[in-house]
C-alpha cells in the first residue's frame, strides 16, 4: 500500500530535503538540462556496460511473450536506448514515455528511432499513467525508480496497466552490498565517477545527484518487498556492475 505522505528527499545538487512535488520539478529540470551529453555520459560512467544491462532487461521483459504482437511501455525512456533495444528484439509497439520533454525530442531524432513507426513518444508522469487497465505485455524502465517521488504509487500504476501475467522489469542503481566490495564500489562512484562525470558534462550539480539519489531510496531487498505488497508475484532481483546496479523483475498475477 502506498504511503499517504512520501518521504522527503533531496533535490539534485542540494542536501535539503524537499516536498515531493518540488523535488519532482527539480529532477525534471535537471534531466532536461543534461540532454546534450546524456548518452555519452551513460557510456563513460558505466564503462560501456549499460548496453549489456539494457539487453538483459529486454530479455527478461520478453521471457513469456511473443514480441511480434506485443506492446511494451518503457517508462523514463530518456533518449530511447531501451526502447530501441526492445524494437530490435522484435517488439511490435513500444510506448516510450518520459516526463522531460527535451529527452523525448532528442530520442525521436536518434539513428534507429527517427523513422521508426513502432515507437510512440509520450510525455507523461509515471505516477499518473494515461492508459487503461491491462494495456501492456510488459513495463520496462532504465534508471528510473530512484528518481520517483512516490515509488509505491508508481509500482501500483505499473501493476494497473500491465496485462495479466505481464512482466515489470526495472534496471537501476542500488545501494552497494555490505563488505569490501560495497566499500570499493561506493568509493568509486562517489570519489571517482561522480566528480569526473560532473566535470565532463559541465553540470556538477546534476552528477552529484547520482549517489545522492539513493538517499532514502529502498535497498534492493526492500524493493522486492514493495513489489510483493503491490500484488506482484515472482519478484526478484540480480546485481550487476560490481553490485551497484540491480535488475528487478516481477509479474502481474495471471488471474488479476
Amino acid at each position: 500500500m502506498a504511503p499517504s505522505h512520501p518521504p522527503l528527499r533531496p533535490a539534485p545538487g542540494s542536501d535539503t530535503p524537499l516536498p515531493p512535488d518540488q523535488r519532482a520539478a527539480e529532477v525534471q529540470t535537471m534531466f532536461s538540462r543534461i540532454v546534450p551529453r546524456y548518452d555519452l555520459m551513460n557510456r563513460l560512467m558505466t564503462g560501456g556496460m549499460d548496453g549489456r544491462w539494457r539487453r538483459r532487461t529486454v530479455r527478461e521483459a520478453l521471457v513469456d511473450a511473443d514480441p511480434r504482437g506485443g506492446i511494451v511501455l518503457d517508462l523514463g525512456t530518456g533518449t530511447g536506448d531501451l526502447a530501441r533495444d526492445l524494437r530490435a528484439a522484435g517488439v511490435a509497439q513500444v510506448i516510450a514515455s518520459d516526463f522531460a520533454r527535451p529527452m523525448l525530442v532528442a530520442g525521436r531524432g536518434k539513428p534507429g528511432l527517427a523513422a521508426d513507426s513502432g515507437v510512440t513518444w509520450l510525455l507523461s508522469d509515471a505516477l499518473h499513467l494515461p492508459f487503461a487497465d491491462d494495456s501492456f505485455d510488459a513495463v520496462t524502465s532504465g534508471f528510473l525508480l530512484r528518481n520517483l517521488v512516490d515509488l509505491p504509487a508508481a509500482l501500483a500504476e505499473m501493476m494497473r496497466v500491465l496485462r495479466p501475467a505481464g512482466r515489470m522489469v526495472a534496471l537501476d542503481m542500488t545501494h552497494p552490498p555490505p563488505g569490501l566490495l560495497g566499500q570499493v564500489t561506493r568509493f568509486g562512484v562517489e570519489r571517482l565517477v561522480t566528480p569526473v562525470a560532473g566535470w565532463l558534462s559541465g553540470s556538477r550539480a546534476a552528477y552529484r545527484y547520482l549517489p545522492q539519489s539513493l538517499e532514502g531510496h529502498p535497498a534492493a531487498d526492500a524493493i522486492v518487498d514493495l513489489l510483493r505488497a503491490t500484488g506482484f508475484t515472482d519478484a526478484r532481483y540480480e546485481r550487476m556492475g560490481m553490485g551497484s546496479v540491480a535488475l528487478h523483475v516481477a509479474r502481474k498475477p495471471s488471474d488479476a
